[in-house]
């Protein structure tokens, strides 16, 4: 059952031993990327799927996470489904239509 879901990309394993890696926008192992939302602290798999936590709980969070590029912390508040900074811009290095070939990296 877990193969055919990681081959629908419902979920993802990992390759070397096959325990669960992520369940989009969950990650199963630490990242960079935490989120306190609903009494909780959980990882994210990236930045997008962070706020997507917040998202897919229906709460309010506070994103801990850091640049990609200069590796500065970033904080994020999230009310009412939207980040409280309207000046926060997403970089995403892979084209969407390419996410799947190494979704790990992406």
């Amino acid at each position: 059952a877990w193969k055919r879901l990681h081959d629908a990309h419902a979920i993802v394993l990992q390759a070397e031993n096959n325990e669960l890696r992520m369940a989009n926008p969950f990650s199963a192992v630490p990242t960079d990327h935490q989120v306190h939302a609903a009494g909780r602290t959980w990882f994210a798999n990236c930045a997008w799927d962070a706020v997507g936590i917040c998202a897919a709980l229906h709460s309010d969070g506070h994103i801990e996470t850091t640049c990609a590029d200069c590796a500065e912390p970033i904080e994020v508040e999230v009310r009412d489904q939207q980040p409280t900074d309207r000046h926060l811009l997403f970089h995403c290095l892979v084209p969407a239509a390419n996410w799947w070939d190494d979704i790990v990296f992406t």
